[in-house]
């Protein structure tokens, strides 16, 4: 098929994928083969579309969108169409989705040049390498010695710190100890939500989180509120309350009762709280 005619089926679709979803992913895709992107597809069936692209296609189907709809949100999407990324449509919960995109990453062994997603730390063990290789192990700053034949590593070693660029060196140790300290899948940068455009890192806040701050917040605002002597919905059930509070201690003090439905379930025990009338000399003798 003529790249003419493939371009625009793909602007086509495209087109059709951003009128029909409200919800789109922004990915990173670095490291990710073909057979791993089929997979994510079969199992985004039902949750979710996956779009890969060039970058210039993509930008250039939006803009021609907005030409279409002057101040649509998409405009929010160009500045991110920028590397190695792909796009999933959605109109499910973003958080079921990202769950399905993690539950597709693979381990994948470091490759030299690459970051490190996290810290590569090598176990102390036998490494299965003959001892005519330890010159090897000591270029690399390895502790090891000869045991039963073999190398075997003698402490824990921190080989990458996260963050890190795998060296060379590194990537050849891991691969000799066939180690594979990474996982490769689609990484989340950014998500559109019906007109808004927020960081994946807001996808890891949960309800509870949000409770936590309204309740945080409220608690602040009631104390400023008392602070400063400033009614506000905050402060007010704790206004009324120490007001309550000081008019028991007042009744308890001097006797004097207040009428109110508040004050019922109090008299009683004020009452027994009343000192008992002195008694009769004659009767204090006896």
């Amino acid at each position: 098929m003529p790249s003419r005619e493939r371009k625009e089926q793909y602007f086509t679709k495209m087109t059709s994928l951003m009128n029909d979803y409200n919800r789109i992913l922004i990915l990173n895709a670095d490291h990710v083969g073909s057979f791993q992107f089929q997979q994510i597809r079969i199992a985004l069936r039902g949750v979710g579309i996956v779009l890969m692209g060039k970058n210039t296609l993509m930008r250039k189907i939006v803009a021609a969108y907005l030409e279409e709809n002057p101040g649509h949100p998409y405009e929010q999407l160009l500045p991110l169409l920028r590397g190695n990324v792909c796009l999933i449509f959605s109109n499910k919960e973003l958080s079921e989705v990202r769950q399905v995109v993690e539950d597709n990453r693979v381990p994948a062994a470091a490759k030299a040049g690459v970051i490190a997603e996290c810290n590569v730390i090598v176990p102390p063990g036998p490494t299965g390498c003959d001892p005519g290789q330890t010159a090897w192990f000591q270029a690399l700053n390895v502790p090891t010695k000869i045991s039963r034949g073999q190398i075997e590593i003698v402490s824990e070693l921190k080989l990458v710190l996260k963050g890190d660029k795998v060296g060379g060196s590194e990537a050849a140790l891991l691969q000799k100890l066939n180690l594979k300290p990474f996982t490769y899948g689609l990484v989340l940068l950014s998500v559109y939500d019906n007109g808004d455009v927020f960081s994946a890192a807001v996808l890891d806040i949960t309800d509870d989180d949000l409770k936590n701050k309204f309740s945080t917040s409220c608690r602040r605002a009631a104390a400023i509120g008392l602070e400063l002597g400033l009614p506000t919905l905050c402060s007010l059930p704790h206004s009324v309350g120490n007001a309550i509070r000081r008019a028991l201690a007042i009744s308890a003090e001097t006797g004097y009762t207040f009428d109110g439905p508040v004050f019922e379930p109090w008299k009683a025990g004020f009452a027994a709280l009343q000192p008992a009338p002195a008694a009769e000399p004659e009767a204090a003798a006896e």
